[in-house]
């Protein structure tokens, strides 16, 4: 761990979860899966379907407004898999002000270092440029002109929208953590310099579709050797389970793209949530820190102690390993900085370790990578302070909610 230096200025934007009482159908509109061997805009205009998306690589299919007579033609239509109503998709909670600043450390080269980067040891890796790795952010897009974040390509999916730029905050955020440059400005993230690419899919209040982000998987996958995208961060989610997203996720993957998402800011099981509960994603929960450090002898925080799961975090069984979610300062819109809470901000901290392995193992497969980050991971417990067989300071944390003990992420032996 570096010495660390208390932030006196943090903005104090919070993304934390307001609990969700159920799936949002938006009436009306559909999503429509084919057998692969379909073309998807011929049977679209066969039905008299103005499609507002095309699918043709992670899944093959279209979404639209549907009438119930196209509805009842399309289900009996021997090409259609599948019709399943589409669904608000956002950013897992709401913004508030939680009052909490965080404290961060600072390398040699002026940039400072967020606690979340500094408990995970990420500044202690010696991959200082991982930008022969693509990271796609599938979020509300990234700040495009942003001095700290190497941005390198990007679309957008939201209706009236053709620009990938971020005018949320949300994924810009999600970015620093996972690649901001070493550059002596502004903060450092988890694998510096890993190419970013904006796929925008939620608008500017953090809320979307399912058949968006449907288009968002379609794009990395069609796109994902050409551009060398190996990474796809979704801190966003909602309520219930999608078989269109599910085929389309599990065939991105079988493209090598190696998926990280956000548990959920419900403080419930996480199996309800999706994509969190997609069994081929590496599904993140967050922890409170509040020192960058381990052995819990920070200050207490809003969502928990130091060194503890944060209190919204969702758990279970489909949750594979945790990350720094409370206060976590990185990257915002129009070229600024703020401090945000959630799983959305844990999520990233992952990814950055799955662009850290790729940049020295760069034909690993996701489920290679998975194993991995698990295999080095820090085990929940001991919260006490130990040493590895390298001498480095090492500790858990404390109030997991259920019985599986998910590691904690380490970046420094990646």
């Amino acid at each position: 761990m570096l010495p660390r230096i208390p932030a006196t200025l943090l903005l104090a934007a919070l993304l934390v979860g307001a609990a969700h009482a159920g799936a949002q159908v938006i009436p009306g509109h559909y999503i429509v899966r084919l057998q692969d061997d379909c073309d998807a805009d011929a049977v679209a205009r066969a039905h008299g379907v103005r499609a507002v998306h095309v699918y043709d690589s992670a899944v093959r299919g279209f979404a639209g407004a549907l009438s119930t007579g196209q509805l009842r033609t399309l289900r009996r239509d021997r090409r259609v898999l599948a019709v399943e109503s589409d669904q608000r998709v956002t950013v897992l909670g709401r913004v508030v002000n939680d009052g909490t600043l965080a404290a961060v450390t600072v390398t040699s080269s002026g940039d400072l270092v967020p606690t979340g980067v500094d408990r995970i040891d990420a500044e202690l890796n010696p991959c200082s440029n991982a930008a022969a790795v693509g990271i796609a952010i599938i979020d509300t897009g990234i700040c495009l002109t942003h001095p700290d974040l190497y941005v390198v390509g990007g679309i957008s999916y939201v209706s009236g929208i053709t620009s990938a730029n971020d005018d949320n905050g949300h994924g810009s955020h999600v970015a620093g953590s996972a690649a901001a440059r070493i550059d002596g400005v502004g903060v450092r993230g988890v694998a510096p310099n890993a190419r970013l690419f904006a796929v925008k899919v939620l608008d500017s209040t953090g809320s979307g579709s399912l058949s968006a982000v449907i288009a968002g998987v379609n794009w990395v996958t069609k796109n994902a050797k050409l551009k060398v995208i190996k990474v796809a961060n979704m801190s966003l989610g909602f309520p219930a389970t999608s078989t269109t997203l599910n085929n389309a996720i599990s065939k991105s993957v079988n493209a090598g793209v190696t998926y990280v998402v956000a548990a959920g800011n419900s403080a419930t099981d996480a199996a309800t949530f999706s994509p969190a509960n997609h069994p081929s994603v590496i599904t993140v929960s967050a922890i409170a820190d509040e020192d960058g450090g381990c052995g819990a002898d920070g200050l207490a925080t809003y969502y928990g102690s130091d060194d503890s799961f944060a209190t919204f975090s969702n758990y279970g069984a489909v949750v594979d390993i945790a990350a720094p979610g409370v206060s976590i300062y990185s990257t915002f819109k129009d070229g600024g900085y703020a401090t945000m809470s959630g799983t959305s901000m844990a999520a990233p901290h992952v990814s950055g370790c799955v662009a850290l392995y790729l940049a020295t193992h760069p034909t690993a497969t996701p489920a290679t990578v998975r194993a991995a980050l698990l295999a080095l991971a820090t085990p929940q417990s001991p919260v006490v302070p130990w040493l590895d067989p390298t001498g480095r300071e090492r500790g858990g944390f404390s109030a997991d909610r259920d019985s599986y003990a998910e590691p904690l992420a380490d970046a420094a032996g990646l």
